[in-house]
């Protein structure tokens, strides 16, 4: 049964959706909500595993350090608590490779009025690094995508950052 959760079977991925009604017949949920978030989990978990599994073992790089390198790469200096460099999934704490290597990032001396506040900015072997890998990055995003057309591929994006700045707004209140 757990198997049809994590499938990327379009039938079997629906047939588990027909399940899920069906334990649930009665009660009163949105299960068109529960299926598109359970997509939306799906979709970015296999799109993670992927790139994790392919262009990102071959740099010994997990999906947090790239995030980071990448963070580095486009905005240059940051202060370290601008984004996530813990964990994002259990899986994830048995890593080694967490955060990136002191070769690929440097970082200043804490600042002077809150200690706890330390910048972080990329060595220029981890530019190296992120200038080499990102067009291989990127050429996986374009396979994880290549079943939709770019009108769809923009209509996903919009469709999901709507659904982000959805969560975001009702955690104002």
């Amino acid at each position: 049964m757990s198997r049809r959760i994590g499938s990327a079977s379009p039938a079997v991925v629906l047939q588990a959706e027909k399940d899920i009604k069906s334990r649930l017949r009665g009660q009163h949920f949105d299960f068109t909500a529960m299926s598109a978030v359970s997509n939306v989990y799906r979709a970015g978990t296999a799109v993670r595993n992927h790139m994790e599994r392919t262009v990102l073992a071959e740099y010994d790089l997990s999906w947090v350090a790239f995030t980071v390198l990448w963070i580095l790469w486009i905005w240059d200096t940051q202060e370290t608590g601008t984004w996530p460099t813990r964990p994002a999934s259990p899986r994830d704490s048995h890593r080694r490779d967490q955060d990136p290597s002191e070769s690929q990032v440097d970082s200043s001396p804490p600042h002077k009025d809150d200690r706890r506040r330390v910048s972080i900015e990329l060595t220029p072997s981890g530019e190296r690094l992120i200038e080499a890998l990102f067009p291989k990055f990127n050429q996986h995003e374009r396979v994880a995508v290549s079943a939709l057309t770019p009108a769809e591929q923009r209509e996903l994006a919009r469709l999901l950052r709507k659904v982000t700045h959805g969560i975001k707004d009702s955690e104002k209140n």
